[in-house]
Protein backbone atom coordinates (compact mmCIF):
# COMPACT_ATOMS: atom_id res chain seq x y z
CA UNK A 1 0.00 0.00 0.00
CA UNK A 2 1.09 3.49 -1.00
CA UNK A 3 1.69 5.56 2.56
CA UNK A 4 0.18 8.90 2.39
CA UNK A 5 2.49 12.13 1.78
CA UNK A 6 2.36 14.22 5.27
CA UNK A 7 0.39 17.27 5.12
CA UNK A 8 2.87 20.03 5.06
CA UNK A 9 1.36 22.95 7.32
CA UNK A 10 1.39 26.29 5.80
CA UNK A 11 3.12 28.71 8.32
CA UNK A 12 2.92 32.68 7.69
CA UNK A 13 6.67 33.88 6.62
CA UNK A 14 7.49 37.57 8.67
CA UNK A 15 9.13 39.85 6.17
CA UNK A 16 12.28 41.96 6.71
CA UNK A 17 12.51 43.40 10.21
CA UNK A 18 13.07 47.11 11.59
CA UNK A 19 16.93 46.00 12.18
CA UNK A 20 17.42 42.76 10.20
CA UNK A 21 20.52 42.32 8.27
CA UNK A 22 22.74 43.68 11.43
CA UNK A 23 23.29 46.71 12.83
CA UNK A 24 26.92 47.31 10.73
CA UNK A 25 25.22 46.86 7.05
CA UNK A 26 22.09 49.04 8.74
CA UNK A 27 24.64 51.90 9.61
CA UNK A 28 26.36 51.27 6.07
CA UNK A 29 22.67 51.64 4.06
CA UNK A 30 22.32 54.44 6.12
CA UNK A 31 25.20 56.76 5.20
CA UNK A 32 25.06 55.65 1.72
CA UNK A 33 21.18 56.30 1.47
CA UNK A 34 21.25 59.93 2.78
CA UNK A 35 24.66 60.78 0.94
CA UNK A 36 22.99 60.12 -2.11
CA UNK A 37 19.23 61.65 -1.24
CA UNK A 38 21.61 64.73 -0.46
CA UNK A 39 23.69 65.20 -3.46
CA UNK A 40 20.51 64.32 -5.56
CA UNK A 41 18.23 67.15 -4.06
CA UNK A 42 20.61 69.92 -5.30
CA UNK A 43 21.58 68.26 -8.61
CA UNK A 44 21.42 70.17 -11.48
CA UNK A 45 20.36 73.42 -9.67
CA UNK A 46 22.20 76.68 -10.85
CA UNK A 47 22.71 77.63 -6.90
CA UNK A 48 23.41 73.81 -5.41
CA UNK A 49 23.80 73.41 -2.12
CA UNK A 50 23.31 77.06 -1.54
CA UNK A 51 19.77 76.60 -1.93
CA UNK A 52 19.85 74.76 1.71
CA UNK A 53 20.91 77.90 3.64
CA UNK A 54 18.55 80.49 1.46
CA UNK A 55 15.64 78.57 1.94
CA UNK A 56 15.48 79.51 6.01
CA UNK A 57 17.21 83.12 4.97
CA UNK A 58 14.35 83.80 2.97
CA UNK A 59 11.68 83.41 5.50
CA UNK A 60 13.87 84.54 8.40
CA UNK A 61 13.68 87.59 6.39
CA UNK A 62 9.88 87.86 5.73
CA UNK A 63 9.44 87.06 9.22
CA UNK A 64 11.52 89.41 10.78
CA UNK A 65 10.39 92.72 8.88
CA UNK A 66 6.44 91.08 9.88
CA UNK A 67 7.92 90.58 13.26
CA UNK A 68 10.04 93.44 13.90
CA UNK A 69 8.47 96.63 12.04
CA UNK A 70 4.73 95.52 12.03
CA UNK A 71 4.23 93.70 15.21
CA UNK A 72 7.39 95.52 17.26
CA UNK A 73 8.86 92.01 18.96
CA UNK A 74 12.20 93.28 19.14
CA UNK A 75 11.55 95.44 21.74
CA UNK A 76 10.35 93.01 23.88
CA UNK A 77 13.04 90.12 23.03
CA UNK A 78 16.75 90.37 23.31
CA UNK A 79 18.25 89.76 20.78
CA UNK A 80 15.16 88.77 19.01
CA UNK A 81 16.65 88.92 15.16
CA UNK A 82 19.04 86.02 15.82
CA UNK A 83 16.72 84.22 18.51
CA UNK A 84 14.14 84.24 15.13
CA UNK A 85 16.47 82.73 12.50
CA UNK A 86 18.06 80.04 15.41
CA UNK A 87 14.73 79.11 15.95
CA UNK A 88 13.33 78.53 12.29
CA UNK A 89 16.66 76.79 11.56
CA UNK A 90 16.39 74.28 14.21
CA UNK A 91 12.04 73.83 13.97
CA UNK A 92 12.76 73.95 9.86
CA UNK A 93 15.10 70.76 10.74
CA UNK A 94 12.55 68.79 12.09
CA UNK A 95 9.71 69.87 9.64
CA UNK A 96 11.95 69.24 6.77
CA UNK A 97 13.04 65.14 8.28
CA UNK A 98 9.64 64.27 9.12
CA UNK A 99 7.86 65.64 5.93
CA UNK A 100 10.71 63.89 3.86
CA UNK A 101 10.73 60.32 6.17
CA UNK A 102 6.82 60.23 6.14
CA UNK A 103 6.45 58.87 2.70
CA UNK A 104 10.32 57.62 2.37
CA UNK A 105 9.09 54.42 2.37
CA UNK A 106 6.45 54.77 -0.65
CA UNK A 107 8.48 56.36 -2.76
CA UNK A 108 11.08 53.15 -2.56
CA UNK A 109 8.40 50.89 -3.36
CA UNK A 110 10.94 48.88 -5.86
CA UNK A 111 13.66 48.46 -3.00
CA UNK A 112 11.15 47.81 -0.73
CA UNK A 113 9.56 45.08 -1.76
CA UNK A 114 12.35 43.51 -3.87
CA UNK A 115 15.18 43.53 -1.58
CA UNK A 116 16.13 42.13 1.85
CA UNK A 117 17.47 44.87 4.12
CA UNK A 118 16.89 46.82 7.03
CA UNK A 119 13.63 48.98 6.80
CA UNK A 120 14.49 51.55 9.11
CA UNK A 121 17.42 53.00 7.13
CA UNK A 122 15.22 54.60 5.28
CA UNK A 123 12.79 57.15 7.05
CA UNK A 124 16.54 57.86 9.56
CA UNK A 125 18.54 58.67 6.24
CA UNK A 126 15.63 61.32 5.44
CA UNK A 127 16.30 62.86 8.27
CA UNK A 128 19.88 62.06 8.32
CA UNK A 129 19.77 64.40 4.66
CA UNK A 130 18.41 67.07 6.59
CA UNK A 131 20.70 66.78 9.35
CA UNK A 132 23.44 68.05 6.67
CA UNK A 133 21.40 71.15 5.89
CA UNK A 134 20.87 72.33 9.16
CA UNK A 135 24.74 71.37 9.75
CA UNK A 136 25.16 74.18 6.91
CA UNK A 137 22.61 76.62 8.35
CA UNK A 138 23.84 76.23 11.87
CA UNK A 139 27.33 77.57 10.88
CA UNK A 140 25.64 80.93 8.71
CA UNK A 141 23.57 81.27 12.18
CA UNK A 142 26.55 81.31 14.17
CA UNK A 143 28.09 84.06 11.95
CA UNK A 144 24.60 86.32 12.26
CA UNK A 145 25.01 85.86 16.43
CA UNK A 146 28.18 86.74 16.55
CA UNK A 147 27.73 90.19 13.62
CA UNK A 148 24.90 91.21 16.15
CA UNK A 149 26.90 91.56 18.91
CA UNK A 150 26.11 87.96 20.99
CA UNK A 151 29.01 87.24 22.60
CA UNK A 152 30.57 83.80 22.48
CA UNK A 153 30.81 81.24 25.51
CA UNK A 154 31.49 78.29 26.58
CA UNK A 155 27.73 76.80 26.52
CA UNK A 156 27.83 77.34 22.94
CA UNK A 157 29.56 74.16 23.24
CA UNK A 158 26.59 72.28 24.53
CA UNK A 159 25.12 72.75 21.38
CA UNK A 160 25.37 69.51 19.94
CA UNK A 161 23.44 68.40 22.80
CA UNK A 162 20.32 70.43 21.64
CA UNK A 163 20.69 69.13 18.17
CA UNK A 164 20.97 65.62 19.41
CA UNK A 165 17.64 66.17 21.27
CA UNK A 166 16.06 67.54 18.17
CA UNK A 167 17.59 64.87 15.87
CA UNK A 168 16.17 61.64 18.33
CA UNK A 169 12.68 63.48 18.43
CA UNK A 170 13.07 63.73 14.43
CA UNK A 171 13.86 60.46 14.06
CA UNK A 172 10.76 59.09 16.19
CA UNK A 173 8.19 60.88 15.22
CA UNK A 174 9.53 59.94 11.23
CA UNK A 175 9.54 56.44 12.26
CA UNK A 176 6.01 56.61 13.10
CA UNK A 177 4.78 58.13 10.06
CA UNK A 178 6.68 56.42 7.94
CA UNK A 179 5.51 52.90 8.87
CA UNK A 180 2.05 54.06 9.64
CA UNK A 181 2.04 55.72 5.70
CA UNK A 182 2.14 53.06 3.42
CA UNK A 183 -1.44 51.28 4.74
CA UNK A 184 -2.99 55.00 6.10
CA UNK A 185 -2.60 57.11 3.24
CA UNK A 186 -4.36 59.86 5.31
CA UNK A 187 -1.01 60.54 7.47
CA UNK A 188 -0.06 62.53 5.02
CA UNK A 189 -2.74 65.11 4.71
CA UNK A 190 -2.63 64.79 8.97
CA UNK A 191 0.55 65.86 8.96
CA UNK A 192 0.68 68.55 7.05
CA UNK A 193 -2.26 70.08 9.22
CA UNK A 194 -0.73 69.00 12.16
CA UNK A 195 3.13 70.41 11.87
CA UNK A 196 1.76 73.79 10.33
CA UNK A 197 -0.24 73.83 13.95
CA UNK A 198 2.92 72.77 15.66
CA UNK A 199 4.80 75.41 13.86
CA UNK A 200 3.01 78.09 15.90
CA UNK A 201 2.36 75.55 18.98
CA UNK A 202 6.32 75.98 19.51
CA UNK A 203 7.69 79.06 20.89
CA UNK A 204 9.75 79.85 17.08
CA UNK A 205 7.92 83.31 16.16
CA UNK A 206 7.80 83.97 19.98
CA UNK A 207 9.28 84.33 23.12
CA UNK A 208 7.14 81.95 25.89
CA UNK A 209 8.13 84.48 28.71
CA UNK A 210 6.55 87.19 26.84
CA UNK A 211 3.14 85.72 26.55
CA UNK A 212 0.65 87.65 28.54
CA UNK A 213 -1.81 84.68 28.96
CA UNK A 214 -0.12 82.42 31.77
CA UNK A 215 -2.95 79.30 30.58
CA UNK A 216 -1.74 79.55 27.00
CA UNK A 217 1.96 80.17 27.81
CA UNK A 218 1.34 76.36 30.15
CA UNK A 219 0.12 75.10 27.38
CA UNK A 220 2.48 75.75 25.18
CA UNK A 221 5.41 74.76 27.71
CA UNK A 222 3.85 71.10 27.36
CA UNK A 223 5.37 70.51 23.55
CA UNK A 224 8.24 68.53 23.77
CA UNK A 225 9.68 70.94 21.13
CA UNK A 226 9.52 73.93 23.84
CA UNK A 227 12.06 72.92 26.25
CA UNK A 228 14.48 72.13 23.52
CA UNK A 229 14.49 75.74 22.37
CA UNK A 230 14.54 77.23 25.32
CA UNK A 231 17.97 75.65 26.13
CA UNK A 232 19.24 76.82 22.87
CA UNK A 233 18.04 80.44 23.56
CA UNK A 234 19.66 79.92 26.83
CA UNK A 235 22.84 78.22 26.48
CA UNK A 236 23.96 79.98 22.97
CA UNK A 237 21.75 83.90 22.61
CA UNK A 238 20.79 85.14 25.99
CA UNK A 239 22.51 82.76 29.05
CA UNK A 240 19.39 85.56 31.26
CA UNK A 241 16.46 83.72 29.20
CA UNK A 242 14.13 81.45 31.20
CA UNK A 243 14.84 78.09 32.05
CA UNK A 244 12.63 75.43 30.33
CA UNK A 245 11.73 74.40 34.10
CA UNK A 246 10.45 78.05 35.04
CA UNK A 247 8.92 78.85 31.41
CA UNK A 248 7.16 75.42 32.54
CA UNK A 249 5.82 76.32 35.37
CA UNK A 250 8.07 74.34 37.85
CA UNK A 251 10.34 71.12 37.72
CA UNK A 252 6.97 69.11 38.09
CA UNK A 253 5.13 70.78 35.30
CA UNK A 254 8.75 69.98 33.46
CA UNK A 255 8.20 66.35 33.96
CA UNK A 256 5.43 67.01 30.95
CA UNK A 257 7.10 67.68 27.82
CA UNK A 258 9.73 65.28 29.00
CA UNK A 259 7.54 62.49 29.31
CA UNK A 260 5.75 63.12 26.41
CA UNK A 261 9.45 63.04 24.70
CA UNK A 262 10.31 60.08 26.07
CA UNK A 263 6.50 58.15 25.42
CA UNK A 264 6.98 59.25 21.36
CA UNK A 265 10.47 57.51 21.42
CA UNK A 266 9.65 54.06 22.52
CA UNK A 267 5.82 54.75 20.43
CA UNK A 268 8.56 54.69 17.27
CA UNK A 269 9.98 51.86 18.11
CA UNK A 270 7.24 49.79 19.07
CA UNK A 271 5.50 50.82 15.82
CA UNK A 272 8.22 50.57 13.36
CA UNK A 273 8.97 47.01 14.89
CA UNK A 274 5.56 45.94 13.82
CA UNK A 275 5.25 47.49 10.79
CA UNK A 276 8.49 46.77 9.02
CA UNK A 277 7.25 43.22 8.33
CA UNK A 278 4.06 44.31 6.70
CA UNK A 279 5.48 47.28 4.57
CA UNK A 280 5.99 45.50 1.66
CA UNK A 281 2.41 43.63 1.69
CA UNK A 282 0.98 47.07 2.15
CA UNK A 283 2.93 48.56 -1.02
Amino acid sequence: MATEAPELELREVPGPSALGGGTRRAMELLYLIAVTDFKRTYFGTVLGYVWSVARPLMLFGVLLVVFTKALHIQSSVPHYPVLLLMNIVLFGFFQEGTTAALPSLVSREAIVRKTQFPRIVIPVASVLTALFNIGLNLIVTFIFILSFGVQPRWTWLLMPIVVLLLLILTVAVGMILSSLYPRLRDVSIIWTVASTALFYATPVLYSLDAIHSHTIARVIALNPLTPILALARRWIIDPHAPSPASLSGGTGRLLIPIATYLVVCVAAAVVFRREAPRIAEAL
